[in-house]
This record gives structure tokens, sequence and C-alpha cells, in this order.
């Protein structure tokens, strides 16, 4: 590991790229398995100094109110009301800008390392609307009513921090703003994490206990996220974390999660073993919290929530959430630690226990029951594997057209690698966004999905992989695990564009498995021609495949 280059593959990328493609899957699966994404120290630093802005701006607002103090003093406010609201607020604005989470080198962004604000604030973007077609509100290009509204609800979050003690009066404004944009663009509000600090925001300004009714959004996140790993699912996402990261790289335990390195790349008993163990956890903080008075059982539970989000973020996951993992423990610390005291029946708002319960209960078990239709975000499904993926197929240079014809802020992937990196490089690092993806247990079923969406295996040579996560980037201007995003809604915005041919760009497209069912739906599309196939894949199948297709 390099501080520029990535870790060097143990093949030639260039030969690897002319390979059969069930030898390069192998290939690149068995190198993920061994060095993960390679990513270079100065990948890591960029994570870094964006975590000291994200403390650092937070430090900055609170600055702002009388009640806390310059952040030399910080132990004496940190576990202040006013310094949650504020962390809330920040928080919601660092993401919206998009310099949050899906931003940097892991999520495909080298330059600009950003997308957000890039797209949101520049009119003919695409844009993903909730109705999409409906009178008014329904069309995909982005206008200045869009770019004027966005901007609104920045100056909004600015003007609610800069406030000495933000209430419904500075609040009112950017909780109706993000509700109108997640209309006219439900991407601006699953970028600012709208089920959690929306919600937040809702409690802040309408809750007369807004402490009890925070604490009941964190009960959740925890709750829902331990619960979306109960399937088969989680122990690949073990192992795809485990080789990934930056702690592990000199140990043996990158290949101890395998079955048999590197023949055998499924899970072992002890990536198994990890994934019951970080559910179980997951199960027992927000359980251990919600019975806790502030005594021993709380400090358990806080040890244990310490526990789970200092893995997760020392893995640096794909996506690199790692703010969000920040205001976590920040909030756990101050709603269970410091107010240990308050009960969940102290929300005082009829009002605002039904969007509670709504948005908390109804919605996330909706999105576990019937997955196709809401995001795994607002459904709470983080980290379990068990996600909507697309894999565009572009046939030789059609790619080309999205450069030609989208109105965007970045360039091609590729074309991003080339700026620091030489061709080979460039292409090494193309393949692990393909071995990422193999990895996965949902992966695996594209053993069979794509050559049935581009004649046979063999024909697979003539196209171009993108990753929809990278597509969604380059297009929309925020990715992050969300494959309803680059759906065939996005499909069709692209092709009123872009105008491919008929087999120039096909699409794969699977969607999650629903909860107490055995299959996973998925569709192929033609851009031109639409759908081509739409089909179920049997998740025991998939259990018993490598991730790599059988060489012909």
């Amino acid at each position: 590991m390099g501080f520029i280059k990535p870790t060097p593959l143990p093949y030639d990328p260039v030969e690897w790229s002319r390979r059969p493609f069930p030898e390069k899957a192998r290939l690149v699966c068995q190198a993920w398995a061994a060095q993960g994404y390679g990513s270079p120290v100065s990948a890591y630093m960029f994570y870094a100094l964006k975590m000291a802005l994200y403390i650092g701006g937070w430090a900055l607002f609170c600055g702002r109110s009388p009640e806390l103090g310059p952040i030399s003093e910080i132990g004496s406010w940190w576990l202040h009301p006013i310094a949650f609201q504020k962390a809330v607020l920040w928080s919601a604005l660092f993401e919206v800008l998009g310099i949050g989470c899906g931003s940097g080198p892991l999520t495909g962004r080298y330059m600009p390392p950003f997308g957000g604000f890039l797209y949101f604030l520049r009119p003919g973007t695409i844009k993903q609307p909730l109705w999409q077609g409906a009178p008014l509100i329904g069309g995909t290009t982005r206008t200045l009513l869009d770019v004027g509204l966005y901007l609104a609800l920045l100056v909004s979050l600015a003007l609610a921090l800069v406030h000495p003690a933000p209430g419904a009066d500075q609040l009112l404004l950017p909780i109706v703003l993000l509700v109108a944009l997640g209309v006219l663009d439900r991407t601006i509000f699953l970028a600012a994490r709208g089920e959690h600090y929306w919600v937040l925001m809702v409690v802040f300004a309408f809750a007369g206990g807004w402490i009890a009714g925070s604490k009941a959004v964190y009960l959740a996140l925890w709750f829902w996220a331990g619960f979306s790993k109960l399937n088969h699912h989680f122990a690949a996402v073990v192992c795809v974390m485990t080789s990934n990261s930056p702690f592990t790289r000199p140990t043996p335990l990158r290949r101890l999660v395998y079955r048999d390195y590197p023949d055998d790349l499924r899970p072992s008993r002890l990536a198994y073993l990890m994934g019951h163990a970080g559910t179980a956890l997951e199960f027992s903080v927000p359980l251990l919290l919600l019975l806790g008075d502030g005594g021993p059982v709380t400090v358990v539970g806080l040890t244990l929530m310490f526990m789970l989000h200092g893995y997760i973020t020392s893995n640096i996951p794909m996506g690199v959430p790692l703010e969000w993992n920040v205001i976590m423990v920040y909030g756990g610390c101050f709603l269970f630690g410091a107010n240990a005291q308050v009960s969940l029946g102290e929300l005082g708002s009829p009002a605002v226990a039904g969007l509670l319960l709504f948005t908390l209960v109804v919605v996330p078990l909706i999105g576990n029951l019937a997955p196709a239709r809401v995001s795994f975000l607002p459904s709470m499904r983080y980290y379990a594997g068990n996600w909507a993926f697309s894999v565009w197929l572009f046939r030789g240079d059609s790619t080309r057209k999205l450069d030609r014809h989208l109105v965007k802020a970045a360039p091609l992937f590729a074309d991003q690698l080339t700026r620091f990196y030489d061709h080979a490089t460039a292409v090494g690092l193309l393949g692990k966004v393909i071995g990422f993806r193999l990895m996965h247990l949902h992966g695996r079923a594209l053993h069979e999905l794509l050559p049935k969406a581009v004649g046979d295996m063999d024909a697979l040579s003539e196209y171009e992989w993108m990753d929809g996560e990278l597509l969604a980037g380059l297009a929309l201007g925020w990715n992050f695990g969300d494959a309803h995003l680059h759906d065939e809604r996005l499909l069709a915005a692209i092709q009123e564009r872009c105008n491919f041919d008929e087999g120039e760009l096909r699409c794969v497209m699977v969607e999650s498995q629903p909860l107490g069912q055995r299959t996973q739906a998925y569709r192929i599309y033609d851009a031109r021609h639409g759908l081509v196939e739409a089909g179920t894949v049997d998740i025991d199948d998939l259990l018993a495949r490598l991730p790599w297709p059988e060489q012909r």
C-alpha cells in the first residue's frame, strides 16, 4: 500500500481485461479477498480530514450559543441539549451538501471527490422525482425552481445553526423544504439522511419531550439495523468488510473468514459467527439502553454501542458513512448517558407520536416485507448485505454517450482515475468494483443473469461493466447503496437523453430478498426496447455457488 498508488494487483490488469469473464471474476474475487479495494494511504487521509471538518464545523456552530463555549472547553458543554441539536442540524447540512457518506474515492469519486451540491445547484442535471411523469412535479430535469429550493434549504439550515438556541421558528422552514425537495427529487431527501435527521428535526420542533422522541429514533435505528441482518447475506458482508479494512492487512484474519482461501471464498464458520455476534450486538444495544436508568445496565449498553460503531468505522466500509457512525455514538452518549432518566412516555405530543409510529415502525416493516416498495435507508436496513443492486452493460464505447448527452459535474469513473494513475492501474481499480459486487451473496445471481442480458457469457467481452452505484453517482450526483435510484426510472431518463440503440445498453436489476421469502426478484432491460425478462433467483442456489461462475 503506497501513499498515492493502490496496492498492486497479483495479476496484470490489462492482460486480465482480455480474459474470459469467469476467469476475470475468479482473479478479481481472489484479489479482493487478499487486499480489498487496495486503497492507498492518501484515501484514508482524505476521510480523516473530512472527519476533522465535520467535528470542527459542529464545534464552530456550537460556539454561537452562549450556553456552550469554545472547543477548548468542550468537556463542559458537549452533552448540553443545544449541542446535540446542532450536531443533528450540522449533520443534515453536511450530508445534503454531499460531503458526508457517498463521497471520496471509496464511492467512485476521485475528481471531484464530491457530488451533492455540484449537481443539486446545477440546472439541467437529472433528478429523481417521487412520482416520475406526474404533471408539474414529475420531470426528470433539474430546473431553476429545484435549484432555488435546494439553495433555500442550505440557507435555512445554516441560519438554524447560527441561532443561539434553534427552535420551531428556525426548524419549520428546513422541515418543509426537505419534504418539498423530496417530492421533486427523492435523491436529495435520501442524501440528507431524512429517515434520521428530518425525523429528529420534527421532534425538536414539535415534541414537548423532544429527548424522549430522539430516543425513539435512535432505538429504532439500532433495532431495525439488527433486524435486517436476520438473513443469509450478512456473512458475506463480514468477509467483504474484513478484507477491505486497513487494520486487517498484516493479519491472517482475511483468509480465516473464507472457507478455503483462495479456492472457496464463501464465508467460513468464523464469518458466520462474527455476523451472528454483530447482529446480537445491534439487538443488545437498544435493549440495554432502553432498560437502563443510568446505572450498570446503561454503562454496559453504551460500551457495546462503542464496540458496534467502532468496529464499523474501523473497517472504513465502502460508502464510508463515518460521520453517521460518529453522531450515532454521540447521540447514544447524550440521550442514554446524560439523559438516562428520560422515558419514552415523556414525548408529550400525540401528533409526533403518530409520525414516529409511521416512520420508525410502519415504514421499516414494509421495507423488510416488500423491499421493492421502500428504499433501504427509510427501511433502516444498514450494512445488511440484502441490498437491491444493478449492473449496466455498455456495448463497445457507448459509455461516451453519457459524456456527450448528460449534464453532470464529473467525468466517467475511468477518466477520473486516469488523472491520477496509468491505464493499467485504472483498469485494475475498475475491476475491483466487479469483485466487490460478486463477493456479496446477491452477486452470485449474475452467473445466470449476465448471459441472459447479453446472449451468452462469451458476449460479455463486448460490453463494459458499470455498477449502478457508479452510474448513479455520475448521473444523479449521489450514491449510497440505494439501487432504487438507478432502476428503470433512471434508465428511462438516461435513454431519453442518450438514445442508445438496441443492444447498446443492457441493465440487470436485482431486488432485495423480502423477509420470509427464499427468492430475489430480477429484471433485465434493454435501454431502447424496455423489459427483456423478469423472474426470481433462489437464495439456496446462491448459497451453493462460489463468487465466480464456473468456466465452461
